[in-house]
């Protein structure tokens, strides 16, 4: 059984390590750009397979494994689900700047997770806990291994969505006193960009440096739309570029736009309010009604156990 447990905790630790990689910060500059830099510095002369060597095992070896891995899985994959992995992560906001290589590598490991448990099952000796059981426990492991970096992925994309909700009436105020005290409207995202460091600012920011660019201020805010995929956003987008068109004060759509999120937010708080009875029905049924019960009767059943009719009663 020993090798057993040792081939297990190999794969596990595989997947373990491969879920870091997807996983990372996506704020780490490009080591061998840092390298670079701090060769550039130092006025030393050295050639790019010396940087390469100098850098750590992690980024030589680790990571371009996993990203073959996941090309190697995107081979098998239909279009369409890569192009919907790629919108997905774009919605959550493309976490530890993970690209859809890297996140089909991780369902193809959890996959290959409940494969390795299935062989293990059938060569384990008689007698062992995994011996006749593997169908029992490849099957639900190569399930949760596929599905769970799915699930990890929509929830993180419903929680950037909620973060949207909440701070958009407090950027549109910003915005529309910006634009009452005389700014453009691209000043007055610059100052949300400036002032705040959240979801909306940072989705600003994004815009404000496309347009730089020379992007289209219509263009660059129906792709932020887009990206955040919050229904509030697109109308709020659209109020704006049809304003810009007829000619129609932007203060005043900005204020009825942040009225009309603040009014939005209030019935989404209402309402979650509302699902919270609900919800703590489940962990009321299975933990504290019992525990309640157990704490109400066992008095009783100690008397009748004393009592004369516990011999009626076959205590």
């Amino acid at each position: 059984m020993l090798w057993i447990a040792i081939l297990v905790g190999v794969v596990v630790m595989a997947a373990v390590v491969l879920i870091v990689i997807g996983m990372r910060d996506a704020g780490v500059e490009d080591p061998l750009q840092d390298r670079l830099a701090e060769f550039a510095a130092r006025g030393e002369i050295t050639d790019l397979e010396e940087i390469e060597l100098s850098q750590p095992l992690t980024e030589r070896v680790i990571f371009p494994i996993a990203r073959k891995m996941g090309k190697l899985a995107l081979r098998f994959t239909p279009q369409n689900a890569i192009q919907q992995t790629a919108k997905k992560l774009e919605l959550a906001g493309n976490p530890a700047g993970m690209d859809p290589t890297v996140f089909w590598a991780l369902r193809m490991a959890g996959l290959s997770l409940g494969a390795l448990l299935f062989f293990v099952a059938t060569i384990a000796p008689e007698g062992s806990f995994l011996k006749g059981r593997g169908l029992l426990i490849g099957i639900p492991a190569a399930a949760m291994g596929f599905f769970l970096p799915e699930l990890w992925l929509g929830g993180r994309i419903s929680k950037r969505q909620t973060d949207v909700r909440k701070a958009m009436p407090d950027a549109l105020d910003l915005l529309t006193i910006c634009v009452e005290a005389g700014l453009g409207f691209d000043a007055a995202m610059a100052k949300v960009y400036e002032k705040w460091d959240n979801v909306v600012a940072l989705a600003f920011g994004r815009v404000i440096r496309e347009i730089q660019l020379g992007k289209l201020r219509r263009d660059a805010l129906k792709d932020m739309a887009d990206r955040l995929g919050v229904p509030e956003m697109t109308s709020f987008v659209a109020a704006v570029i049809q304003s810009e068109q007829l000619g129609v004060s932007l203060a005043r759509v900005l204020r009825i736009q942040a009225d009309q999120m603040r009014i939005k937010r209030r019935q989404l708080a209402e309402e979650a309010a509302h699902k919270a009875p609900i919800k703590m029905l489940i962990p009321m049924a299975i933990l504290i009604f019992p525990s309640i019960c157990i704490v109400l009767m066992t008095p009783a059943v100690l008397m009748l156990m004393q009592s004369a009719l516990s011999g009626i009663l076959g205590f």
